[in-house]
């Protein structure tokens, strides 16, 4: 049974959206996009552990789109393209509605019933199937209790607007923290792995 890990840029209120460029997810008239940027430091090298053993990945349709229209375009002398090199090579699992239109190499849709789908990946052989951006796809994941792992690079801001990467439709779970380190600009990195239902309890009497 292979994981499914969540990689995320989050701010403390949440948002996970558009963190790499004013342009890449300007929905519902979101206009912060690009917020990691000024905070980018050796937090990052948490993200780029994660390639440097065999993947697959998870995408969302928006994110798909974005990512087919960037990497396959990195030029052979781009500080980019060791990843787009593995990004280009992966197989690519996609959440849409228009299966038939999948241009990046290695992709696949994943059928119109997602979570039957995932929970079938994971119970295959193969490498870990990572999540990159698509909050919507990992909302749902979520809900259908199926991430393993969260990785969290936590941008010490506050946006108040934009896509989550919690909604009310996550079952309650426990994840327990296996690293946490705090970044030179502030960034905390922290390393969930899931580890069963919620426990609850009253207050001593």
């Amino acid at each position: 049974m292979r994981k499914l890990i969540v990689p995320a840029f989050v701010t403390l209120d949440g948002v996970i959206q558009s963190p790499g460029s004013p342009d890449e997810d300007t929905g519902d008239g979101f206009t912060h996009g690009g917020w990691f940027w000024p905070y980018a430091d050796e937090a990052t090298d948490a993200m780029e552990a994660l390639f440097q053993q065999p993947f697959e990945l998870m995408l969302g349709r928006r994110t798909y789109d974005g990512f087919a229209s960037f990497w396959p375009e990195v030029a052979a002398d781009s500080p980019l393209h060791t990843t787009a090199d593995l990004f280009n090579a992966a197989t690519k699992h996609v959440a849409t509605h228009r299966p038939d239109v999948l241009p990046w190499d290695h992709s696949q849709a994943l059928g119109p019933d997602i979570i039957a789908a995932v929970r079938a990946l994971k119970q295959s052989d193969g490498p870990p199937l990572l999540t990159q951006g698509s909050s919507e796809l990992v909302q749902q994941l979520l809900a259908g209790d199926l991430v393993d792992e969260l990785i969290l690079i936590v941008v010490p801001i506050l946006l108040g607007t934009g896509k989550r990467l919690f909604d009310d439709r996550a079952r309650p779970t426990a994840f327990r923290p296996v690293s946490s380190t705090t970044s030179s600009k502030g960034n905390v990195v922290i390393h969930y792995v899931r580890e069963g239902e919620v426990a609850v309890a009253s207050t001593a009497t």
